[in-house]
């Protein structure tokens, strides 16, 4: 099947767009395009991936449901385009970034910036009806963005994998430990955010070793 997406990309995930189960999930996703509200705009379905080329990838950020809100959800992970009212989990990341590192917190929440240098979050589930938050779960976006996460471990040395919340850390046995950093914590959402996110200081034990491995830190 030829998908629109950047070429490194389609090149790491060919043998994923052939199998029939992503041809089932494409029948579905067009399905739901032409009779609901479906987000992100199908233009922007792939656009961390358009992003940030496979070889740029340093730091992985695993989320689970797209933003059901209109609006909000452009194809990257946490972030909204700019002018778009700071969600609450993000506004919560922003806090722990100035916590550990000093940095002011943004008045935006476009994470563009991120993805430029390096910084690949993705959403398990990469659609959703509006306001039907998990609308899309279990139709065949895991296998595919669990295939990404294992692509991304077996074909690159020394990423950082931030997984936040028990969804995202049941994603750990597709990572290999040996080669990759993984930081855990809970969900920045305001109903765990006490409960182990803030004060994790994820962001500067990601530019720790980044630094360590002769990588360029990222400015959060």
């Amino acid at each position: 099947m030829n998908v629109r997406i950047e070429e490194s990309w389609r090149e790491i995930l060919q043998d994923e767009f052939d199998k029939p189960y992503f041809e089932n999930l494409v029948a579905f996703v067009k399905y739901e395009y032409a009779h609901a509200h479906v987000l992100p705009p199908g233009h922007n379905l792939f656009e961390v991936f358009n992003r940030c080329p496979f070889p740029q990838v340093k730091v992985v950020i695993l989320g689970q449901d797209p933003y059901p809100t209109p609006g909000q959800y452009y194809g990257v992970c946490f972030s909204v385009p700019e002018g778009v009212p700071i969600p609450a989990s993000l506004s919560n990341i922003f806090q722990e970034i100035h916590q550990d590192l000093g940095k002011p917190v943004p008045s935006s929440g476009c994470l563009d910036r991120w993805v430029e240098q390096g910084v690949f979050p993705m959403n398990s589930v990469l659609t959703v009806r509006a306001y039907q938050t998990g609308s899309h779960r279990n139709r065949g976006w895991e296998t595919f963005t669990d295939t990404v996460i294992r692509r991304l471990s077996e074909r690159h040395d020394h990423l950082v994998f931030m997984l936040w919340g028990a969804y995202a850390k049941a994603k750990i046995p597709l990572i290999d430990t040996s080669k990759h950093l993984i930081l855990t914590a809970s969900h920045p959402s305001p109903r765990s955010a006490d409960h182990g996110f803030f004060g994790c200081k994820h962001f500067s034990k990601a530019n720790a070793f980044l630094k360590q491995t002769g990588q360029k830190e990222i400015d959060w």
